[in-house]
């Protein structure tokens, strides 16, 4: 099997997984600016290939925005795969260094905060879940 044909499958499958779910793929700096210069809250989900992103990260993503507060807006970079876009999302993220995956809330275009991969491995996806519908509960409105 050719490696490169496995990857782009795994790949494929990671970005349906969260797309599916109802965030928004940003694939260029420019996709990232115009999406991050955004009012309001803006959940950024960094997504990667590891088994900590298929597993945890992404359902938790998926999961968690089914509740009564939520951010305004729901967007995903691809660490390893949109390298631009990915760099571009991680100079809003002052203060944190680069982890993936992870997860970045913003509110009018400031971070507030970050679950970062050591909040995510070694986890399972409702704890995650939970780590992030605590976040919206501080943080964003009711829907």
């Amino acid at each position: 099997m050719d490696f490169n044909l496995f990857m782009n499958d795994i790949v494929d499958a990671a970005r349906k997984d969260i797309t599916e779910a109802g965030y928004e793929e940003l694939k260029t700096p420019g996709e990232v600016e115009k999406a991050l210069d955004r009012e309001g809250t803006t959940l950024v989900m960094i997504n990667s290939t590891c088994g900590c992103a298929g597993g945890v990260a992404r359902p938790a993503a998926a999961n968690s925005i089914h509740f009564d507060k939520r951010p305004d807006h729901l967007v995903t970079v691809f660490a390893g795969q949109d390298r631009e876009a990915t760099e571009k999302a991680r100079e809003y993220f002052d203060g944190f260094p680069p982890s993936s995956p992870s997860f970045a809330l913003l509110k009018d275009k400031k971070i507030v905060t970050m679950l970062e991969r050591h909040d995510i491995e070694g986890y399972s996806a409702m704890e995650v879940t939970n780590k992030l519908q605590q976040l919206f509960d501080e943080h964003c409105e009711e829907i």
